[in-house]
């Protein structure tokens, strides 16, 4: 009988042993998902009223002002003519530092007097003041101010002049700018200019 009752009492102890060592091992444990959020850095630019950002390649029309000559009928050009158009930029839902580039170039290469000439930035800002266009190019770099919580890209104009040279030293010749006067009134000619403008992310101020 104490034999039994020392059998029953080994195996009582040996399961309280295994009792208090699974709770020493043991531990508290939890799950749960976290989902991170990030929002992306707009970037989207309106020319002229066109969102360009949302196609790769797209064509939009500009109509240029032709200053009023005493001798020459209204909108056309003719040597001596002045003119400009403008290239308005709403860039205010972009929040990162940006370049863009304006290529310019004449379709029609016989008109050699027909030059681009300046540039202006806003150009109903008393300040503003004309730049000379180098190589056919007018570019710059906007930086994002990280420093201003409420920064935001601001709408700008960029007016580009253009002009008929007619002075002594010209490079086309009377029979060449006669040639032009001709065409154009047998088949209603023109003359294009074409603006690429391009804009992109920059990662350096440098």
């Amino acid at each position: 009988m104490r034999r039994k009752v020392t059998i029953i009492l080994m195996f009582i102890s040996m399961a309280l042993c295994l009792a208090l060592m699974s709770n020493t091992y043991s531990r508290y444990v939890a799950d749960t998902r976290g989902d991170i959020d990030m929002l992306f850095a707009r970037w989207q630019i309106l020319v002229n009223e066109t969102d360009i950002t949302s196609n790769a390649n797209s064509t939009i029309s500009i109509v240029p002002v032709i200053e009023e000559q005493e001798h020459v009928a209204s909108g056309r050009i003719a040597p001596s003519s002045r003119g400009y158009f403008d290239i308005d930029v709403d860039p205010r839902n972009v929040d990162v530092s940006f370049r863009y580039s304006i290529n310019l170039a004449m379709e029609d290469a016989d008109i050699t007097d027909l030059n681009i000439t300046q540039f202006i930035i806003n150009p109903n800002e008393p300040d503003a003041t004309p730049v000379e266009v180098e190589d056919m190019i007018i570019s710059n770099t906007l930086i994002f101010d990280k420093a201003n919580s409420a920064f935001e890209f601001e709408q700008f104009t960029i007016r580009i002049f253009f002009e008929w040279y007619s002075g002594e030293d010209r490079t086309m010749t009377d029979e060449e700018t006669t040639e032009i006067g001709r065409r154009a009134a047998e088949e209603d000619t023109s003359i294009r200019i074409t603006a690429n403008i391009s804009f992109e992310q920059v990662f350096s101020s440098n």
